[in-house]
């Protein structure tokens, strides 16, 4: 097992907004990157917190991110609304996007602003909490490049093609859940590669479409529930890119390969008012109430009791809080180092070292 030291929050996102801005980012877009990526490592989701650094700072340096990208809002009707983003840092882009959504949905009830030419985006819950802390329900669908077997294949077709789910609360933080709709994103095997641990034998394949427990042996993820996650990513895929007139699928441009260019992924907003529905004070106490009753259910056996969906990250991030962020010693060592980035991506496969 491998090292690790523990951040504060405010300590690990000063050395993430450093990092960042040295590969050639301007510094307010590298205060959104480093804000989202300790956002991510508080909560717990390590696999699109700190570990990432290195990769976006290469692509930055290898001209593969827009430093000055050209934003533009196309509003496209009462509710919807295409949001440009030439190529700049995803994180960038969809938080500038989701403004726009939420101005949407307020005014008409509900939004659906599309995302065309963006970059990787990081976490879905990310996104969705900002909007549920404005009184929205909001729906996240982020395409990604081809690293999942389809069920019953042997090589890569979709992505790992997230879901994230937000809605507010009364008097507590709100419902957040976000997910991969493979067994496990392609960052939870970079993390564990970080680590140096093995995976589980039902999260990825191999070369030869074979179970694999080494994280570096990795060359397809698989989808979550079989048939179902496969179904997933597909929806996910049709929303995000093919409705957005973007490549889909296989065509959907590598995050490893040629850091040079831009990917133009895509990226769909779906935001809803409660208010339009029902009262928003009856519906925050419901969803108080839902969530109460699910702690409240006898847990089985070898569980101290119920979590609702997403309420593992708020555990984490409370925790994290007090007693700082984990950081992999590498990781750290490399934050505080002066190199900007390894030149480890961009070379063969997508799954490359």
């Amino acid at each position: 097992m491998t090292k690790e030291v523990r951040a504060s929050q405010e300590e690990l996102h000063t050395l993430i907004k450093e990092k960042i801005a040295k590969a050639g980012l301007k510094e307010a877009h590298a205060e959104e990157v480093a804000t989202h990526l300790t956002h991510a490592d508080t909560n717990g989701i390590h696999s699109h917190g700190a570990v990432r650094v290195d990769y976006y700072s290469e692509r930055i340096a290898k001209g593969g991110i827009n430093t000055d990208p050209s934003f533009e809002f196309e509003k496209t009707g009462e509710s919807t609304g295409i949001f440009h983003g030439d190529n700049g840092m995803g994180h960038v882009v969809a938080n500038e996007a989701l403004k726009e959504a939420i101005s949407l949905a307020k005014h008409s009830g509900i939004a659906a602003v599309g995302v065309r030419k963006t970059s990787h985006t990081g976490t879905m819950g990310y996104y969705v909490e900002k909007a549920a802390k404005e009184d929205l329900i909001a729906i996240s669908l982020c395409q990604s490049d081809p690293m999942v077997v389809p069920f019953g294949g042997a090589e890569p077709y979709y992505g790992t093609n997230p879901i994230g789910f937000g809605a507010p609360r009364k008097d507590k933080e709100p419902v957040v859940f976000d997910m991969a709709t493979t067994v496990q994103a392609w960052g939870k095997v970079l993390d564990a590669r970080s680590k140096n641990v093995e995976i589980p034998n039902t999260w990825a394949v191999d070369g030869d479409g074979e179970p694999t427990t080494d994280p570096h042996a990795v060359k397809g993820l698989l989808p979550v529930a079989g048939p179902k996650g496969y179904g997933l990513m597909m929806m996910v895929d049709m929303m995000s890119g093919i409705l957005l007139g973007l490549p889909f699928g296989k065509h959907v441009s590598s995050m490893y390969n040629d850091l040079s260019k831009g990917r133009e992924l895509g990226h769909l907003f779906i935001l809803i008012d409660p208010s339009r529905f029902t009262n928003i004070d009856m519906f925050k106490e419901h969803v108080d109430q839902s969530m109460n009753e699910l702690n409240e259910t006898k847990p089985a056996a070898g569980f101290d009791r119920v979590l609702y969906p997403g309420e593992l990250s708020l555990i984490k991030r409370k925790e994290n809080q007090d007693k700082g962020i984990p950081v992999v010693q590498d990781i750290y060592d490399y934050l505080k180092s002066d190199t900007v980035h390894f030149d480890k991506y961009g070379h063969s496969s997508p799954f490359a070292d």
